[in-house]
């Protein structure tokens, strides 16, 4: 039998009824709802360890918008900050860690999650479930290592991730202690998120796009594999999506091929014909409205989802964006792309 959600459907190669739709980033600072709650937590890390109000933030796009996925709020950086990282939100600039540069310094974390930073995470991912209809899919996530160890090394995000990549050439013996670190970690991390119920995960690797070819394979691909198969050791028959942004369709083939993940997330640049053609017929494939389309609305914002119907049709497709909603997107702009993608 055929899971009730479209979402697992399109996730076990089916292609459902209908077209499903998510969106990255849908629970966030385009809701009026949302910038209340985070006002009244009071900082962001107080939103996303509160289970309470983790939950209540993953549902109101849930109530408000009827997405066939709702996916946890929370943050890939949770990851390191539950290694004894420090970790802040600096309102307007986005995350400062203490960097890590050395063995030495990698030494000085722990090497398994702090289960005071993951306990409110999975008690957070249960009460959602609890809490959302049967046909509606809970998505867990974590951040790929590449990404996770760019803002470790870095401190912060950078405009290309200089720093991570210039680690990786002059001190490689270091860079793949972090990146083992992180495989083994993330999948515990994981793991945890689907046995406190979620029902498919997804590896954000926000930063691949800036990774030369070899560079792509040894520091997105091969990680990405040894996470996936960790998860499935522990978690068989584990749906797992990747975002690995940026990617070419080289890349991307590649990918499915060595990592065995359910399906791919494209960003707003891939060549969906040209995806759809090698890779419809063996994962599900995500995307890729662009974001900023969405901002714009109107006329344009249809004639870009009826081309991107087009061209992914006939493929177990999850529509979604490119990558994160913006925070400054119109929210009757949001309505309007539900109405035009679920007229399919």
């Amino acid at each position: 039998m055929l899971p009730r959600s479209i979402i697992l459907q399109a996730l076990a190669g089916h292609v459902p009824d209908r077209t499903p739709v998510w969106m990255m980033r849908q629970a966030g600072r385009y809701l009026p709802e949302y910038r209340e709650l985070r006002a009244k937590a009071g900082d962001f890390l107080s939103l996303c360890y509160n289970p309470d109000y983790a939950t209540e933030v993953t549902l109101q796009p849930i109530r408000r918008f009827g997405f066939d996925a709702a996916i946890l709020f929370s943050d890939i950086l949770v990851v390191p900050h539950a290694l004894g990282m420090k970790l802040a939100f600096e309102t307007g600039e986005g995350p400062r860690l203490d960097p890590v540069g050395s063995l030495s310094d990698l030494k000085g974390l722990r090497e398994t999650l702090d289960p005071s930073r993951t306990s409110p995470v999975f008690e957070a991912v249960a009460k959602i479930r609890a809490n959302l209809p049967v046909e509606t899919a809970l998505l867990g996530f974590c951040g790929a290592p590449w990404t996770v160890a760019t803002y470790m090394i870095a401190g912060r995000g950078t405009p290309d991730q200089a720093p991570a990549r210039i680690a990786s050439l002059m001190d490689p013996a270091f860079f793949d202690a972090l990146i083992d670190r992180l495989v083994e970690v993330s999948a515990d991390y994981l793991v945890g998120q689907l046995e406190a119920g979620a029902d498919a995960v997804q590896i954000f690797d926000s930063w691949s796009g800036v990774l030369d070819p070899e560079s792509f394979v040894r520091w997105t691909i091969r990680p990405i594999a040894r996470l996936v198969r960790l998860v499935r050791t522990k978690r068989p028959g584990a749906r797992i999506i990747a975002f690995p942004k940026g990617a070419t369709l080289a890349g991307l083939i590649r990918l499915v091929e060595e990592t065995g993940v359910d399906a791919v997330g494209l960003d707003w640049t891939a060549e969906r014909k040209a995806v759809r053609l090698a890779l419809g017929g063996k994962v599900a494939l995500q995307g890729n409205l662009d974001p900023l389309a969405l901002i714009a609305g109107g006329a344009g914002l249809d004639a870009a989802i009826d081309a991107l119907m087009a061209d992914l049709r006939g493929a177990a497709h999850i529509f979604n964006l490119g990558h994160g909603i913006r925070p400054e997107t119109p929210i009757a702009h949001v309505e309007q792309m539900l109405r035009r993608v679920r007229g399919y």
